[in-house]
C-alpha cells in the first residue's frame, strides 16, 4: 500500500532542498562576483565586494546610476592610493597612531559589552519606579559582603528569627529599636559638652525613590506591598528587613519656603506648648492678611533662609523629613500649609515650584546616565559575561584553583603579596575558547588588585578575587576577538584605521604643507595673480549714528573735516563719540548695504534712515577704485586653499605613477549592469 502522507512529506522536503540549493547557488554566484578583482592598485587587488561595501555606505542616492558609480570609483582609487602610501611609510606603526586608533576602538567596542535587552528592561523599570515615592522602615543585621559562609549564615538566621517575631505580633518599630544594628534606630543619649540628645528613628528611613538606595534594597522596597514585611534582603551592608509604610505619586523636584520655629528634641512639655502656640499665632496672622514673606522676616527662626523670603534649595523626597513630603503633596503652587511638626520643630510651608517626572522619552536620556553609573549596570555586564562563557566553552579547573589559593597568604590584606613568588605555577585555572589562564596569571591579578584592609576570611577574599579575574578575562577575550566575531566591527575599525592614515598623510602632504611652504605659496600665487582680483571698489567711510536727533550735528562735523581722525576727535569733544560708529574701508558691491545705497558717487551721501531701529547713516565716498590684483596677504585664505588643491592634484599624479592603477573594465561593466538592473 502506498503511504500518501509519506509521499506528501517527501515532496515537501524535496521542495525545501531544491529551494535551498537554488538559493545557495544564487548566493554562491553573488559571493563569486563579489570576490572578482575590480582593480589593482600597485600590488594590491581590490574586489568588487570591497568597493561596493564602501560605495553603498557613502552613497546617499536611492537609485543607482552608472555616472555616480564611475565618479565614486575615481574618489575610491585616490583614497586607496593615499592609504597605501601611508602604510608603506609605516605610519600605522607609530605610537601616536596606535594610541589614537585604540582610543577610538575603546569607544566603538562599548556597545558589544552591553546587553540591550537587560538595559531596556532596567530603563523601563527605573522609569516606572520614579513615578512613585516610598516610605519604609528597616532593620539591619550587619555582615561583611566578604564574610565567611558561617558568619553569613549566622546573620541570615538572626534576621529570619527577627522577622518571625514581627510576623507573630512584635511591633516593627519596637523590633528596630531592640535588634537593628543601624545606629540611627536608637536614641542618641546626651553627652554633656560632646553631643546633644537625638531621638532614634525606630527604623523609619523616610521617603525615597529610584536611585536613592542601593539597588537590592530599592528592588525589595518596590516589590513589597504597603504595610507588609519583606523577606530578608542582602546588600553590601548586611541583611535587612523592610516594612513599606507608604506609597504615593512622585513628589518630583520641589522648592518651598518655610517659616520655622525651633524645638529641641528634649524639650519639656511647657516648651513644646509655648512653641506650638507661637507657630499657631503666626499662621493666624497670615490668615488675617499678613504676607508670608513679612511673616518670614518677622518670626522665622531659620536664619539661613530669612534673607531669601524663607526659600530653601530645591530638593527631592529623600532629602527632607517625611512630614515635609506629606504636606507638600497636599499643596498647590503658592498655597500655604497649616503648621507642621517635625523632629526639628514647627514649620509653615509655602509651595513655590514642583517638577514631577516627565514622559518616558523626556526622562530616558537622564535615566540611562544614572543606570550606567549605578550598581544595577552590573546586570547588563553579567548577562554579557554569561553569554561569553556559554559561547566559548568556559571552564574552571577547581584543583588548580585550590592549589594556588593555598599558596596565597594573608599578606594580601596588607597589600604585600608578591605574585612572582608563584611564578613557576603553570597549572591551568580556567579556559575560554582556546585560551588558557594559569595559576600565575591569577596570582598577578591578585597582586594588582590587592589593597590594605582589615584581616578577613582569606578564602572568601580569594573567591571574590577569582570572580573578578574570571570576569576581566572573559571581557578581555571577547574584546580580543571582536574583529573575528563581528564583521561589521572589523569593517568599522578598518574605516577608522584608513581614515586616520588619510588625515595624517594629507595633513603632511597638503594642508600643513600649504601653510608652512611660504616660498611655494608665493610662487603659486605670483603665477596666478589674475585669479585673485579686486572688483571695482570705493574708498569710503560709513558713519552710523545711534540717535537720530544728533544727525544734523554729526553731519556738520563730517563735512567740516576730511580726516576720520579729526572727525573722531571733534565728536569726542562734543561728548557724542560713543553714539557714532566710524567704519572706514574699501568696499566692493555687496559688502555694505549703506555704501550700496549711495550709487557709488563721490562725496557725502544723503541721510540714510534705518527702517527698523533708531539709526541714521552717512557715507563719505572718497574715491572709486578700478579693479586690481590683490596682494598675497589680501588673498591668503583663498590662495592657500587653491594651493592645497594644486598640491593634492600633484600628489595624486605622483601616487598613480608610483602605484599603477588597472581597472578591470569587463568586471566594471558587469557591475554597472547588475546595479542598474536592481
Amino acid at each position: 500500500m502506498i503511504n500518501f502522507n509519506r509521499m506528501k512529506n517527501m515532496k515537501t522536503v524535496f521542495s525545501l532542498v531544491t529551494s535551498v540549493l537554488l538559493s545557495s547557488s544564487m548566493l554562491f554566484a553573488q559571493f563569486s562576483f563579489d570576490d572578482k578583482t575590480l582593480m589593482t592598485i600597485g600590488d594590491e587587488k581590490v574586489s568588487v565586494g570591497e568597493f561596493m561595501k564602501v560605495y553603498n555606505k557613502n552613497n546617499t542616492q536611492t537609485a543607482y546610476e552608472n555616472s555616480s558609480i564611475e565618479e565614486y570609483l575615481d574618489l575610491f582609487i585616490n583614497f586607496k592610493l593615499k592609504v597605501k602610501q601611508a602604510e608603506d611609510l609605516k605610519m600605522d606603526t607609530s605610537a601616536a597612531f596606535q594610541r589614537e586608533l585604540n582610543s577610538y576602538r575603546e569607544q566603538l567596542a562599548k556597545p558589544y559589552f552591553v546587553d540591550e535587552t537587560v538595559n531596556e528592561a532596567l530603563l523601563k523599570e527605573a522609569y516606572e519606579r520614579m513615578q512613585k515615592d516610598l516610605r519604609a522602615s528597616h532593620i539591619l543585621v550587619i555582615v561583611d559582603e566578604d564574610a565567611p559562609a558561617e558568619d553569613t549564615l549566622k546573620a541570615y538566621n538572626k534576621i529570619t528569627e527577627i522577622r518571625e517575631e514581627i510576623v507573630n505580633g512584635l511591633d516593627f518599630a519596637e523590633a528596630a529599636v531592640t535588634y537593628s544594628e543601624d545606629p540611627s534606630a536608637k536614641d542618641r543619649e546626651e553627652i554633656p559638652g560632646k553631643q546633644s540628645f537625638m531621638p532614634g528613628n525606630k527604623g523609619d528611613i523616610g521617603y525615597f525613590t529610584v536611585f536613592n538606595m542601593v539597588y537590592p534594597f530599592e528592588t525589595a522596597a518596590y516589590n513589597t506591598p504597603v504595610d507588609s514585611i519583606s523577606p530578608p534582603v542582602r546588600t553590601k551592608y548586611g541583611y535587612h528587613l523592610l516594612k513599606v509604610t507608604d506609597k504615593q505619586d512622585a513628589m518630583g523636584v520641589v522648592q518651598v519656603a518655610h517659616i520655622f520655629v525651633a524645638l529641641r528634641p528634649d524639650a519639656s512639655t511647657d516648651d513644646s506648648a509655648r512653641k506650638a502656640e507661637k507657630i499657631n499665632n503666626i499662621a493666624q496672622k497670615i490668615k488675617e492678611g499678613m504676607t508670608f514673606e513679612d511673616a518670614v522676616r518677622k518670626y522665622s527662626e531659620d536664619r539661613g533662609s530669612i534673607a531669601n523670603s524663607g526659600k530653601l534649595s530645591k530638593f527631592t523626597c529623600n532629602r527632607v523629613v517625611p512630614e515635609f513630603v506629606e504636606v507638600i503633596n497636599t499643596l498647590d503652587i503658592d498655597e500655604i500649609s497649616e503648621p507642621v511638626k517635625t523632629r526639628y520643630g514647627y514649620h509653615i510651608v509655602k509651595l513655590i515650584s514642583r517638577d514631577t517626572p516627565g514622559t518616558f522619552e523626556e526622562e530616558a536620556p537622564h535615566l540611562k546616565e544614572r543606570i550606567a553609573k549605578d550598581l544595577r549596570a552590573r546586570k547588563s555586564e553579567e548577562a554579557v559575561i554569561s553569554k561569553i562563557k556559554t559561547e566559548n566553552g568556559f571552564k574552571v579547573y577547581e584543583q588548580a584553583k585550590d592549589e594556588v589559593f593555598q599558596l596565597i597568604d594573608t599578606s594580601v590584606f596588607n597589600a604585600a603579596f608578591v605574585a612572582d613568588s608563584l611564578k613557576m605555577m603553570a597549572g591551568t585555572v580556567m579556559k575560554i575558547g582556546k585560551e588558557k589562564y594559569t595559576q600565575y596569571d591569577f596570582a598577578r591579578y591578585v597582586e594588582k588588585n590587592q589593597s590594605r584592609q582589615e584581616d578577613g576570611n582569606l578564602k572568601a577574599y580569594l573567591n571574590k578575587q577569582f570572580k573578578g579575574f574570571v570576569d576581566e578575562m572573559c571581557l578581555a577575550y571577547e574584546d580580543k576577538n571582536l574583529e573575528n566575531n563581528y564583521p561589521e566591527f572589523r569593517d568599522l575599525m578598518q574605516e577608522y584605521h584608513d581614515g586616520i592614515l588619510l588625515f595624517n598623510l594629507t595633513d603632511k602632504e597638503v594642508w600643513s604643507k600649504a601653510v608652512i611652504d611660504t616660498v611655494g605659496l608665493e610662487k603659486f600665487f605670483d603665477g596666478r595673480k589674475d585669479q585673485y582680483m579686486w572688483e571695482e571698489r570705493v574708498d569710503a567711510t560709513v558713519y552710523e549714528i545711534r540717535d537720530r536727533d544728533l544727525a544734523g550735528k554729526v553731519k556738520e562735523i563730517i563735512m567740516k573735516y576730511d580726516s576720520d581722525g579729526d572727525i573722531a576727535l571733534a565728536l569726542e569733544q562734543d561728548s557724542i563719540k560713543k553714539l557714532v560708529n566710524i567704519k572706514p574701508g574699501f568696499y566692493e558691491k555687496g559688502d555694505n548695504e549703506y555704501v550700496d545705497q549711495t550709487g557709488w558717487e563721490t562725496g557725502l551721501s544723503d541721510q540714510i534712515n534705518s527702517d527698523v531701529e533708531n539709526l541714521v547713516v552717512f557715507v563719505k565716498v572718497r574715491k572709486i577704485l578700478d579693479p586690481e590684483p590683490k596682494k598675497l596677504d589680501e588673498a591668503r585664505g583663498l590662495a592657500t586653499a587653491d594651493y592645497q588643491t594644486y598640491l593634492e592634484k600633484q600628489w595624486i599624479e605622483e601616487l598613480r605613477k608610483k602605484y599603477p592603477v588597472t581597472v578591470n573594465d569587463k568586471v566594471l561593466q558587469k557591475l554597472l549592469t547588475k546595479q542598474l538592473n536592481k
